[in-house]
């Protein structure tokens, strides 16, 4: 059985698992529902606020306190689908004897050696952590990064988090890939709640979906699982 721990932030939550079931049907041709994997989805508040500093401490212990509650279910690996959480993955991977797979991982894995400049899409927690930085330099990619890139992808997460906020949401994201335009060879959307608005503007920058990665990664592990018990 597949665990999820979700909800950060919570419209992310279904998009995520609209993935899986996508891929079951893409890589594995699940067509009945029998063929779907057993899912265990916990959507786990968290005092996460775009426009305040952190509190690492509360933040933390909220998402340790999630992965606890998943893990007590009896489910075989665990995907945390935000990449804001993966900043404490060490120490939510010691608090289960249950495995996680790595979303930031995951993302890196899909980035192409040397070629040229990234630019990171994230909240700021994931941004200053420098949990992508450090996989960019050993791939010999040149990170990328403007303040006014970051100022429009907070509006957008504030947009996506607020009842009517996905209009303005839209236009922030558009304006911010008219930002970009020569100056990224490919972008990597490293925040599930930016998802909620990107799948509706195609762009010709390439785009590493760390979500999509992790999702791909849920999915082989599954059916993998599956072949090994055959």
């Amino acid at each position: 059985m597949i665990g999820i721990l979700a909800g950060m932030g919570p419209k992310s939550t279904a998009p995520f698992v609209d993935k899986v079931v996508q891929l079951c049907q893409e890589k594995y041709a699940a067509k009945y529902d029998i063929d779907f994997p057993p899912m265990m989805i916990y959507s786990c508040p968290t005092p996460f606020y775009i426009d305040r500093p952190l509190d690492h401490e509360a933040l933390e212990f909220a998402i340790i306190s999630g992965a606890q509650k998943i893990a007590s279910t009896g489910v075989d690996f665990i995907a945390i689908p935000c990449n804001t959480a993966h900043r404490y993955f060490e120490n939510i991977k010691k608090s289960v004897d249950t495995p996680l797979l790595n979303m930031v991982e995951e993302a890196i894995k899909h980035i192409p050696r040397n070629k040229g400049r990234v630019a990171l899409l994230s909240t700021p927690s994931t941004l200053e952590s420098g949990i992508y930085q450090d996989g960019l330099a050993t791939l010999g990619c040149q990170f990328v990064w403007q303040e006014s890139w970051q100022h429009l992808v907070n509006q957008v997460i504030s947009g996506v988090k607020e009842p009517n906020g996905l209009d303005q949401a839209h236009s922030n994201w558009q304006e911010l890939l008219n930002e970009l335009g020569e100056q990224a060879d490919s972008l990597i959307l490293a925040c599930t709640d930016l998802n909620i608005v990107a799948a509706h503007h195609p762009t010709d920058i390439p785009i590493i979906d760390a979500g999509l990665c992790l999702a791909s990664a849920v999915v082989n592990r599954y059916y993998e699982g599956l072949k090994k018990e055959q």
